[in-house]
């Protein structure tokens, strides 16, 4: 009988996701001790880098749903990591800042993420690595392309 399957020892998307699986178990390792998951220390370094997002373009930005990201937000202001608008300047996105509580768990978040990121491409030359990043860039653009996103 034949197997029309993917060969999964040669398919560079199941590589992939297995790199991705591993990569993200290692960084809930590291971010354990702070007390912090993916989407906590996700949404907290993308304020960081863009002051004043909302609700919306973070869950867009960490990869959660706008439900998941509020539940997420009223969280983090309860725990005074970040603040909120109490009235929109424009429409109805309320933006949202770090406190200085904010930045300073990030700063160790954000350590923990780089020791991550640091051993896995320690195999790796930094030509290699330039390289790997412009065909995973070259990948997600081929992807989204086709679907418009």
């Amino acid at each position: 009988m034949s197997q029309d399957g993917i060969h999964l020892p040669t398919s560079l998307g199941y590589l992939l996701k297995e790199a991705a699986s591993a990569l993200r178990f290692a960084m809930e390792e590291a971010l354990r001790p702070l007390d912090m998951t993916i989407t906590r220390y996700s949404c907290l370094e993308l304020l960081a880098q863009r002051p004043g997002l909302s609700n919306s373009d973070l869950a867009r930005g960490a990869f959660v749903t706008r439900q998941s990201m509020n539940v997420l937000l009223q969280q983090l202001e309860r725990e005074g990591l970040v603040v909120r608008a109490s009235e929109a300047p424009v429409g109805k996105a309320l933006p949202t800042d770090l406190t200085p509580a904010g930045r300073d768990l990030l700063a160790q978040a954000t350590a923990a993420v780089r020791a991550v990121e640091k051993r896995m491409l320690s195999g790796m030359s930094a030509d290699d690595q330039q390289v790997a990043f412009h065909l995973l860039q070259g990948m997600v653009r081929s992807l989204r392309a086709d679907t418009g996103t």
